[in-house]
């Protein structure tokens, strides 16, 4: 019954020795580091896993003035690597280090694999207009007319980063793209 493998489900709140290495080896982190930031994450979540809904009270509290639920949804859909509607510690923290330690380009990467709703690789038109409204209700921008529109925000960044004309921005063309132009990086990928 139950488990069909034969292995029991590993319990989220244990932070194992194969977990600590694979940190090690994936971040910045020290040993120590990495504990303190398990210590804190399981005070956040004593089940060890950290939900949706739980993430985005926790992103409202770092931007109380704008509506976070969109923006959440495609953030938690990067960090949630497994797809277990879940974020794990490993997940959590991995996540963390890029968007706090990695270089340029990771961080970029990080943030087209937020852009790129479906997965398959690109991001076309649609997919860019809801995130470029899910960022504007983040911030609470309520101006979205002329050039704040979101539909001509889309129409501008194509312009500069759909090299190949092809109406949608693979990865290299994203990455590239806003390494040329620091006003749209900033736009894109504030923390980059």
């Amino acid at each position: 019954m139950g488990n069909k493998s034969g292995k029991k489900k590993k319990d989220p709140t244990v932070l194992t020795e194969d977990e600590i290495q694979m940190l090690l080896a994936n971040t910045k982190y020290t040993r120590e580091q990495i504990i303190q930031w398990h210590t804190g994450f399981l005070k956040d979540c004593p089940k060890g896993e950290l939900d949706k809904k739980k993430f985005t009270e926790v992103y409202k509290e770092f931007y109380p003035q704008g509506k976070a639920d969109k923006f959440c949804a495609q953030v938690f859909q990067v960090f949630d690597t497994d797809r277990s509607g879940k974020i794990d510690f490993t997940e959590f923290l991995i996540a963390i280090s890029v968007s706090a330690q990695g270089d340029v380009r990771k961080k970029l990467s990080l943030a087209f694999q937020m852009y790129d709703s479906n997965r398959n690789g690109k991001i076309d038109k649609k997919e860019m207009e809801k995130i470029i409204i899910a960022i504007y209700d983040l911030l609470g921008e309520t101006n979205r007319k002329g050039d704040n529109d979101p539909k001509q925000r889309v129409e501008a960044i194509f312009r500069k980063l759909d090299m190949d004309n092809n109406g949608s921005l693979s990865e290299n063309e994203f990455v590239d793209g806003c390494l040329n132009d620091p006003v749209l990086m900033n736009f894109l990928a504030p923390n980059a």
